[in-house]
């Protein structure tokens, strides 16, 4: 660990679960995101919609923690890949030039080691998994490894992101049911038009350095038609669900169950402030309760199937 440290530090560090922490561990928790609780909700959710739909939630209860704990230490092995490999554009962000690799205060080497644990922590989770479950786990890797790059060849990152935070959705599903069928593939679809949508609310609160430094966004590419955009994404999303449903259960009371959901949705955006960044980052974050409606419906869904 470099012991040159930035002239101040995220106010994280000294709150809740990091404030904790001895002081020496607190860079590798943040490196890690374990701060922002978000990150691993967002990419949780579609694990346990593959495992609720395919009507696994009751009897597999203990695979939805396995896939919790799963979603944690993924997520921060991907941040940390991700800082290490934009450490350099890190140092030119406002919003990030302070993260403990771009700062400094974690060294290069010592990230990798962190890196290598958690990932171990992830192959715990994937022992827990049956075989076809396992092999469509691994291929979600090459995405991982390539995600960092995209914003810097295409204006649809958040599409790359898309396909990588959704896999759990196919994963949660063959582990109860070890065979493809439509409806899991549109329960997938659907997971991807919504993080597109979430996402590029994120992405609003960077729009400026962004635009500076050369990064791509779909925040960026929508311009002045973000919300118009947002509100597309989610709509696809809740169409490819309702297929999927419909699927499991060809009845319009099965439609039902997407109600509060898409009530949810409609609001973020309708309510959306796209020039203000706590408000972006409000709706962002509002996603962890939209995904926790999904998981309702289907459980609902999952179980009467």
């Amino acid at each position: 660990m470099s012991s040159d440290l930035p002239s101040h530090v995220p106010d994280t560090e000294y709150r809740g679960f990091i404030g904790l922490l001895p002081a020496s561990a607190r860079p590798y928790a943040l490196l890690a995101r374990l701060d922002r609780p978000i990150g691993w909700w967002l990419l949780f959710w579609p694990c346990a919609w593959g495992v609720a739909l395919a009507g696994g939630a009751l009897l597999r209860w203990d695979l939805i923690l396995w896939l919790l704990l799963g979603s944690i230490a993924m997520r921060g092995a991907g941040c940390v890949y991700n800082d290490i490999v934009d450490r350099d554009l890190d140092k030119q962000v406002e919003r990030t030039r302070l993260r403990p690799l771009a700062s400094g205060v974690v060294s290069l080497k010592a990230a990798w080691a962190w890196l290598f644990i958690l990932c171990l922590i992830g192959l715990t989770v994937w022992l827990q998994l049956n075989w076809t479950a396992r092999l469509i786990a691994l291929g979600s890797l090459a995405l991982v490894a390539a995600y960092p790059f995209m914003k810097r060849i295409t204006w649809w990152p958040q599409a790359w992101l898309g396909m990588v935070f959704s896999w759990g959705a196919l994963v949660g599903w063959l582990a109860i049911k070890p065979e493809f069928s439509t409806a899991m593939l549109l329960l997938y679809a659907g997971a991807i038009f919504w993080v597109i949508g979430f996402d590029t609310i994120y992405a609003l609160q960077d729009r400026e350095d962004d635009a500076l430094v050369g990064i791509r966004s779909s925040a960026l590419r929508l311009g002045e038609n973000v919300r118009f955009g947002v509100l597309v994404f989610y709509a696809l999303a809740l169409a490819s669900w309702a297929g999927a449903f419909w699927i499991m259960r060809p009845q319009w009371l099965g439609l039902a169950a997407l109600i509060p959901l898409a009530l949810h949705l409609f609001w973020q955006v309708g309510t959306l402030n796209s020039g203000d960044g706590d408000d972006a980052l409000a709706k962002f974050r509002s996603n962890r309760f939209a995904g926790f409606l999904m998981f309702l419906a289907c459980l609902v869904l999952g179980q009467a199937g």
